[in-house]
């Protein structure tokens, strides 16, 4: 079974301490049980239990620590391991998944530094239970790292005075830790340092949010920093920033593939076991589709989440197609979330508000994902400069096959400049598309093949380069091209049913056509561009025999296979 089931935990693993941590992981959530989850999140509980269980079991130990610093042999940083530790957390709350994934962003700083001697205090608190925290963001400036007001000022002795604040940081009441980015007064060059959410100076403002996190507004107020507590600095501390980014937002779209899993099988549920008019509504057309096109949707998700994952542990100075597949993930897998969860809540109506639906927490929490480590907007704005190349100059790669050894990832922490996006080359996307002989991935690779000439023959001018609504449009049907190569070469690796392929590509034909309209209707399209729009928009092939065989085989056959222990 491709989708996880708690109940019948099939994922591969290569080693067993690997399997071990992730059926302790489940086996604490089912016995802590859907009532006391749910308990716990409407009444903003902190997760302490949560973060006992992780210390006790030493998880993060294990899972976070890359494996010249690890205390256990099992320690290393592993990608292939951490989607599964990353899906498993979203299957059973937000809340939980989130602790983990600042704790990643915090540390990301630490391990591509150079200063041993805080990778070893790091390692040694990972051992300790702690968690970790990313001083990034501010209240005045959010993301923009330029105009950082945090500030180092040099003492004379060799050491610094830090003042400034930071704003939206996950974990920063309890972490030992707190990589907080900045500048330094007398240069201007950019920092990273850590600091300690315990000490005296360091002033823990107020929680911004009303959930079971505690996400921090705290400010340093003339607190000491020696040279033992710098992480990077000028270009490297730059980088480390941006680094850390493409190592964390990659687990945006696991979050959602967990969401999206439990809430479809708790919406399947009710509505098999749900009577309406002498019918069940599993039995109305309309629910079916709505549920086959939801479950093709999270099948393509995680197909895609899971190929970009052997694309970052095969990366390296001469392989960054990583940076194009990853911000994918954020942008993509988690918009895709979303029309995911209103599928199904159109299906299961009222019974989605109800407090003790996983469900409840689902359709909140979904909205949240697209929005952090930079919006859909700003990671489509990022991947379009890759789309000159990826479209015009393939390149020669050797086949990339599933990346699942048990070793550490090492390239991750030594990415290097974060500079030369616009270089950076692809292999054939039609390489992916013509190993497959259906209906829908033909039309839409000649849905493809007319965006292909448009960016030829109506190539963007520079108003229209500048034009971020017309780029968002542009942007959003080249995403769907990479979107599909690597769905279809991950559907190959997992040699997945081409009924089901077929159908991932009715949705993706649909898609398509509805960007294309939309870049149509943009104020700056020309009629030349408006043209060739008119030539994308298409109708996926119909198919009652496929469309049937993948109702009865994949999707109403998760009918009653999970439900959480309550």
């Amino acid at each position: 079974m491709f989708l996880l089931n708690p109940k019948d935990h099939q994922r591969h693993y290569p080693d067993e301490e690997s399997r071990q941590i992730m059926e302790k992981t489940i086996a604490f959530f089912e016995n802590k049980g859907k009532a006391r989850i749910k308990e716990d999140d409407h009444e903003r509980t902190w997760y302490a239990d949560f973060i006992e269980f992780v210390k006790d079991e030493k998880i993060f130990s294990t899972l976070l620590t890359p494996e010249k610093y690890g205390k256990d042999e099992n320690a290393r940083w592993d990608t292939w391991r951490n989607c599964g530790f990353n899906e498993i957390l979203g299957f059973y709350g937000l809340a939980y998944w989130y602790t983990w994934q600042v704790s990643i962003l915090g540390l990301g700083p630490i391990w591509m530094g150079k200063n041993e001697a805080l990778k070893e205090k790091a390692a040694q608190h990972l051992e300790d239970g702690a968690i970790f925290a990313f001083g990034l963001s501010e209240q005045e400036h959010g993301a923009d790292i330029y105009s950082t007001s945090m500030k180092l000022a040099p003492q004379g002795d060799g050491s610094y005075l830090a003042n400034g604040a930071k704003y939206y940081i996950g974990n920063a009441n309890v972490a030992p830790m707190v990589s907080t980015f900045g500048k330094l007064t007398d240069s201007g060059d950019y920092v990273f340092f850590v600091a300690d959410s315990q000490h005296e100076n360091y002033e823990l403002v107020k929680n911004v949010t009303n959930s079971q996190n505690y996400v921090a507004e705290y400010a340093l107020r003339n607190y000491p920093i020696t040279e033992d507590e710098i992480l990077s600095k000028g270009q490297d501390a730059w980088d480390s920033a941006l680094n850390t980014v493409n190592v964390g937002k990659y687990n945006l779209g696991w979050a959602s593939v967990g969401m999206c899993t439990h809430a479809l099988y708790e919406a399947i549920n009710h509505a098999a076991n749900r009577r309406l008019y002498k019918m069940h509504v599993t039995d109305f057309p309309h629910v079916k589709q709505m549920f086959t096109d939801a479950y093709a949707r999270l099948v393509a998700m995680k197909l895609f989440a899971l190929r970009t994952a052997d694309y970052m542990r095969a990366a390296s100075a001469d392989d960054r197609r990583y940076l194009l597949y990853n911000p994918m993930v954020k942008m993509k897998v988690t918009t895709q979330g979303e029309e995911v969860i209103n599928l199904l809540w159109d299906v299961i109506a009222a019974k989605g508000f109800e407090k003790d639906m996983f469900f409840e927490m689902a359709a909140r929490d979904i909205r949240a994902l697209p929005k952090l480590e930079g919006t859909v907007h700003v990671n489509i704005a990022l991947i379009v400069k890759f789309m000159p190349n990826y479209f015009f100059a393939p390149a020669e790669y050797p086949d990339l096959p599933q990346q699942n050894s048990p070793v550490n990832d090492d390239f991750l922490f030594d990415q290097g400049a974060t500079r030369g996006l616009g270089k950076i080359l692809f292999h054939d996307y039609n390489i992916a598309f013509n190993s497959y002989d259906l209906p829908n991935v033909k039309l839409f690779q000649e849905q493809v093949a007319v965006l292909k000439e448009f960016l030829a023959m109506a190539t963007p001018d520079e108003a229209q380069r500048k034009d971020i609504d017309f780029l968002m449009a542009l942007g959003e049907l080249f995403a769907l091209v990479v979107y599909g190569q690597l769905i279809l070469e991950n559907a190959k690796i997992y040699e997945m049913d081409d009924a089901l392929v077929d159908q991932i590509f009715d949705f993706m034909v649909r898609d398509f056509s509805k960007f294309a309209l939309q870049l149509y209707g943009k104020p700056s399209s020309t009629a030349e561009q408006m043209a060739f729009c008119q030539r994308m928009i298409g109708k996926a092939n119909v198919d009652e025999a496929r469309y049937q065989k993948v109702w009865q085989e994949h999707v109403y056959a998760l009918k009653d296979i999970y439900e959480m222990n309550p």
